[in-house]
């Protein structure tokens, strides 16, 4: 019995992601993103080909966060964060 309580609340915890509340959000082609998210995004990551962004559903002092990605010429994966006016939040 004591295992069957032990694995319900590991269970539950992993269904429940411990309180994280994650946002869902919505893919958004690269040439339909706001003019600033695009420009801001290729000058803090010149040598990434961005193929890939999604608008999240947070917002930054008003503002939607649109995130994009790509992959630089070595393969390597790298994310910008961007507000729709051109502020960077975030980069991987």
């Amino acid at each position: 019995m004591r295992l069957i309580t032990w694995f319900g609340g590991f269970l539950l915890l992993v269904t429940s992601g411990c309180g994280e509340v994650l946002e869902p959000t919505e893919m958004v082609p690269v040439e339909q993103l706001p003019d600033p998210v695009l420009k801001t995004a290729q000058e803090k990551l010149p040598d990434v080909n961005f193929d890939t962004a999604w608008k999240e559903h947070e917002q930054e002092d008003g503002e939607e966060v649109f995130e994009v990605r790509g992959k630089t010429k070595s393969g390597k994966t790298r994310d910008v964060k961007v507000t729709a006016s051109g502020k960077v939040l975030e980069v991987d």
